[in-house]
């Protein structure tokens, strides 16, 4: 009995309750959504169910030793890119992407996983060659196990989550240290790579999301209607609000994909500036709690481990704000934590979880 009191008394309350906030803020909102759209509320008990999961995994995983995917990192990564060939002939098609593997109503977006499994060879590799990223080659090899990923994410077409995958390796390098040259090749390679997939690989609707970005009047009933009922969203919420279930934007239905890719605007809708601060101010907390815990871990791969998640959830979280404000392409990232989605949380929560580890160890 001593030995379960000690082991909750070393979990790092502040990281944990500041995720419980940011979960039950989510079931709020998913609840005034099915409020007034679904009278049997399926996607708000799925999150529900999912949030519940979620918390099981975080202390399942905080009391694993991290080291053991030392260990396995290589083979954590094979299988990661057999299920992204496995969801391109098995996958299920929603919204345009074939990312879903389906069993029975309950589907797994694998990509959401891979995430946290290229993060994890990744520390490995960073944290054994480190030293060894003046010469070019090594960065060239971190690159191919990161494009690798990619190429199968973009087939599937998941332009968002392969910007995530490529923005994780970029700042992980960045933190790693790379020469002045190295990083005007790597720039060259990125244009050269961006402009061919204009022409060759992009879909017809990933362009016009591109354009919409860049004129986002250019087609405001087609391609930009999205983005413009999503600013709209946030504008009418003001101050404090519509209040819950009150938003004309999602409770009207203008509002696209309230629940998942566009969930900042109903938040900002339902709850105003204020409500906008709290999930702001969260989101900041925990990026500092993670950032505390990266600082005092004296493990090179633990430390690469979490910056991998540091830099995972940054990005999504800029993305997921940034396509809600019209700041960035609409993409599909969803804002972790807070939009509907049972592959997303877990991962995060897992991922959360092994950082928990890190952390107890680092005492």
């Amino acid at each position: 009995m001593l030995k379960i009191i000690k082991k909750i008394k070393d979990i790092d309350y502040l990281l944990f309750f500041s995720i419980i906030i940011l979960l039950f803020l989510s079931l709020s909102i998913l609840y005034s959504l099915q409020f007034n759209i679904d009278e049997s509320y399926i996607i708000f008990k799925k999150q529900v169910f999912f949030s519940l999961l979620g918390v099981l995994f975080f202390f399942i995983f905080s009391k694993i030793n991290y080291k053991i995917y030392f260990t396995y990192s290589k083979l954590i990564y094979i299988i990661s890119i057999l299920s992204l060939v496995l969801v391109l002939f098995l996958g299920t098609e929603i919204r345009g992407t074939t990312g879903w593997i389906k069993f029975g109503s309950l589907g797994i977006q694998p990509v959401e996983f891979v995430k946290i499994a290229l993060i994890i060879y990744l520390a490995r590799y960073f944290s054994e060659n480190g030293d060894s990223f003046k010469l070019f080659r090594y960065i060239f090899i971190s690159g191919m196990s990161v494009f690798l990923c990619i190429i199968l994410i973009i087939l599937q077409p998941d332009l968002g989550s392969a910007l995530v995958l490529l923005g994780i390796w970029i700042i992980m390098l960045l933190f790693t240290g790379i020469q002045k040259k190295h990083f005007i090749y790597l720039s060259s390679i990125f244009i050269v790579s961006i402009t061919l997939s204009w022409f060759f690989i992009f879909k017809t609707y990933q362009k016009n999301r591109i354009v919409t970005f860049l004129n986002p009047t250019s087609d405001p009933l087609g391609s930009g209607y999205n983005v413009t009922q999503s600013i709209i969203a946030v504008g009418s919420g003001k101050l404090f609000g519509r209040g819950l279930a009150l938003g004309s934007q999602s409770s009207l239905k203008f509002l696209p994909e309230p629940g998942t890719d566009f969930i900042f605007s109903v938040i900002a809708e339902d709850l105003g500036i204020l409500g906008v601060l709290l999930v702001l101010c969260l989101f900041t907390f925990l990026l500092y709690r993670l950032f505390l815990i990266l600082k005092r871990t004296n493990d090179n791969f633990g430390a690469y481990f979490i910056l991998g998640i540091l830099s995972m959830l940054m990005i999504q979280i800029f993305i997921n704000i940034g396509m809600n404000m019209g700041l960035s392409p609409v993409t599909g990232i969803p804002l972790p934590l807070v939009s509907a989605g049972g592959s997303s949380l877990l991962a995060i929560m897992i991922s959360l979880g092994i950082v928990e580890n890190i952390n107890f160890y680092s005492k």
